[in-house]
């Protein structure tokens, strides 16, 4: 990966999963992959901002399966 530009390199830090537990790591990984495999193949400061938002698009399917879970546990 020694081409990806510094600032895309410390975007993808925020895409590892394996600190989760396995049932949020399910919902981490396609996004971990998306991400490495979109810095991998594009360039430029929109590939930064699109990781960015895809991100916030992991985070909140994060939430919602803690908010599934929530409701599975209470209802």
């Amino acid at each position: 990966m020694a081409s990806v530009h510094p600032a895309t390199q410390a975007v993808l830090r925020h895409f590892r999963y394996d600190h989760l537990p396995p049932h949020l790591q399910e919902i981490s990984r396609p996004f971990h992959d998306l991400a490495h495999q979109l810095a991998s193949t594009l360039t430029g400061p929109e590939v930064t901002r699109a990781l960015g938002d895809l991100f916030d698009a992991k985070n909140w399917a994060v939430c919602a399966r803690l908010a599934q879970d929530d409701q599975e546990v209470s209802g």
